[in-house]
């Protein structure tokens, strides 16, 4: 049963192999018609990674000569690669020194440019051939290394079956590294990473690659777990795939690995069959390690059945192997090697302290340096602002200076203007007031007839006439009493006017208020020119609610308003025909929780281009000596700050003007 296994695996494998040269052919092909330097190391390096397991002197060759290309092209990346094909080449051949001596080279190299990715896979490689001389130490610790390299890779590049790739590998040396330590559970956990990477791979012969690996590993896992079955069933799967790769390495460490399962059950013969299959398969690729595992295993499995000349056999071999592996000089050579690049490295970190401590020190002379500049700054900041304070504050004092004598000019303008409104109203007032004085002369004078003739009609004893005498009598006295009265407010009205407003709030009628100052600025313009004649319209609306205002300065709004219209439509009327028939309206009305009075004329009306400073302080557009431009601006004081109303204006120049008053209920 034995024998037609391995015949099986013999079959299957030069199978394998025809397929193998027919594409190593294909690759030498390649290799002859490529005609540029480009094409040249892409398949030198392609020849390399194809013979580099299975025949690891033709890839060292090959990978030689695609570096000697790189060198005349000066391309650094290149030439690390082919570097560190020439380390993969001499590690699979068990020449440590020389693989490592490639490795640092290759670092070097890709350093000097700062590719990150290819640092990352060299110290994955090293740490692999760590792991391939049992120095689990070392492996590790530049496993790490390659791992956390990628992983800061990985945060600026969009991942790729390249990256994939490389992240399979180091996670199956590392799971790899914690089986040769034993450390069964931290192994399982990287390996099972690995395998569901694996298959994340769109490349299947890259996939492929691994298989015997991950199986070879999965056995030694049963293994160390005490699952015989399951281990057997993993490294026959590993034979096998490594047949169909032409994996000699792996191969003989399958083989390898299946003796030391069948010895640890006391299964001897085939124990000896496959540690001695173990052997003849490494020593034909002269893979130095393997030789030197399959022999020792050997050695103390003949050893144990007392069969000496067997025994001596593999002790020879194994000897001639470990010498091969381990001399003195190279053991020397290893360790030189290891401590120059450990001193590189320590270098390098030395120099990057120093660096980051001069880029401290600087950043600390930079800071001062700003720090005292801003001192200076703030100084000189200082006094300058020392010095503005000071221009500020005198400059404040004579501002407030003139300020003072602007409100004392502009309380003189206010008194001058409003005794040149009582000028005006004057004679309006005398001429309004003259109405219900003549109607109470008048009266009285009847009444006085009256009496006389009351009298007579009592001497006579006519008691009826006597009593319609003084029905008409009192009568008489209810028209002068109501005439009275209306001089009386006409009077109270002016003086109110004319005195400064005490603030307080009295409930007024609007429409009342309204009525008699619009004839009160009438016949103040009519008194100055008797030619000057209007047509007043109201509409006042009956149902108005009365409203609590400051009567004096309301009348004063009144006043203002009225006197612009009266003039707005006396200068039209002087520039127009006997057609033009100046008009003035008023009315009042209540809308949105406000009394709005609106005052229109059909005089001039306002130019667009002044509309917006009418209500500027001493802005006007009468004729000096005819306006003081503090009406309106007082007027708008009033309205707006004094009663929290609004003034609004419509006005199209030449046709109209309307002001609308708004007092908030």
């Amino acid at each position: 049963m034995k024998k037609l296994t391995l015949a099986l695996a013999l079959i299957t494998l030069f199978i394998s192999a025809g397929a193998q040269h027919k594409k190593s052919d294909t690759l030498l092909v390649a290799l002859q018609k490529a005609n540029t330097d480009t094409n040249k190391f892409v398949a030198l390096i392609t020849l390399s990674r194809h013979y580099y397991i299975t025949y690891p002197d033709s890839g060292i060759i090959y990978a030689q000569k695609g570096y000697e290309i790189a060198q005349k092209n000066n391309w650094l990346d290149a030439q690390g690669f082919a570097l560190k094909r020439m380390a993969d080449s001499y590690g699979n051949i068990s020449d440590y020194v020389k693989s490592m001596q490639y490795y640092f080279k290759a670092l070097r190299a890709y350093e000097s440019i700062n590719d990150m990715f290819g640092e990352q896979t060299v110290y994955n490689n090293i740490g692999s051939t760590y792991l391939g001389k049992q120095d689990y130490k070392n492996a590790l610790l530049n496993l790490y290394k390659a791992k956390r390299m990628m992983d800061t890779y990985l945060l600026s590049h969009k991942p790729d079956n390249k990256t994939q790739r490389s992240s399979y590998i180091i996670s199956l040396n590392i799971g790899e590294t914690y089986l040769g330590l034993k450390k069964v559970d931290s192994a399982e956990y990287y390996l099972n990473n690995t395998n569901g990477t694996l298959r994340q791979l769109t490349n299947a012969e890259e996939a492929n690659e691994f298989k015997a690996n991950i199986a070879l590993d999965l056995g030694q896992i049963a293994t160390l777990r005490g699952d015989k079955q399951a281990a057997l069933k993993y490294f026959r799967s590993a034979v096998s795939i490594s047949i169909a790769n032409q994996d000699i390495d792996n191969l003989s460490k399958s083989y390898l690995s299946a003796a030391k399962l069948y010895h640890q059950y006391k299964q001897q013969d085939s124990a000896e069959y496959f540690g001695r299959k173990a052997i003849e398969v490494a020593t034909s690729a002269n893979f130095a390690q393997d030789v030197l595992d399959a022999g020792t295993v050997l050695y103390s499995y003949y050893d144990e059945d007392q069969n000496l000349p067997e025994a001596y056999k593999y002790y020879k071999i194994t000897t001639r192997a470990k010498d091969s592996l381990y001399s003195q000089d190279k053991v020397k050579q290893l360790l030189s090697l290891d401590f120059d690049e450990k001193q590189r490295q320590q270098d390098i970190a030395a120099a990057q302290q120093q660096y980051r401590e001069n880029v401290r020190m600087y950043a600390l002379i930079a800071v001062l340096a700003v720090f005292l500049l801003l001192v200076i700054i703030f100084w000189r900041n200082s006094n300058q602002r020392k010095k503005a304070n000071q221009l500020l504050q005198q400059q404040k004092e004579e501002i407030q200076t003139t300020l003072g004598e602007l409100k004392t000019t502009q309380n003189q303008l206010v008194q001058s203007a409003k005794m040149a409104s009582l000028g005006e109203l004057t004679a309006g007032i005398a001429h309004e007031i003259q109405n219900p004085l003549n109607f109470v002369n008048n009266f009285s004078d009847v009444n006085r007839e009256m009496i006389g003739e009351l009298r007579g009609e009592l001497k006579n004893g006519n008691v009826n006439e006597a009593l319609a005498i003084a029905d008409d009598i009192e009568q008489n006295e209810v028209k002068i009493n109501h005439h009275g009265k209306r001089a009386d407010f006409i009077v109270k009205g002016m003086l109110e006017h004319s005195r400064t407003s005490t603030g307080e709030r009295q409930v007024t009628n609007i429409n009342v208020l309204a009525d008699e100052f619009l004839k009160l600025s009438y016949h103040g313009l009519r008194a100055k020119d008797k030619s000057f004649n209007a047509d007043l319209v109201t509409h006042f609306d009956p149902s108005l609610p009365k409203l609590n205002v400051v009567q004096q300065d309301i009348g004063r709004v009144l006043i203002n308003l009225f006197s612009n219209a009266f003039y707005a439509v006396n200068q039209k009327a002087k520039t127009t025909g006997p057609d033009y028939k100046p008009t003035v309206e008023v009315s009042t009305t209540k809308e949105n929780g406000s009394i709005l009075i609106k005052i229109k004329d059909n005089g001039t009306g306002i130019p667009d281009a002044i509309r917006e400073k009418i209500m500027q302080p001493f802005f006007t557009t009468k004729p000096t000596g005819d306006g003081t431009g503090l009406g309106l601006s007082l007027s708008y004081d009033i309205v707006v700050k004094g009663h929290g109303g609004n003034i609004d204006v419509n006005t199209k120049e030449g046709e109209f003007t309307e002001f609308i008053v708004s007092l908030p209920l």
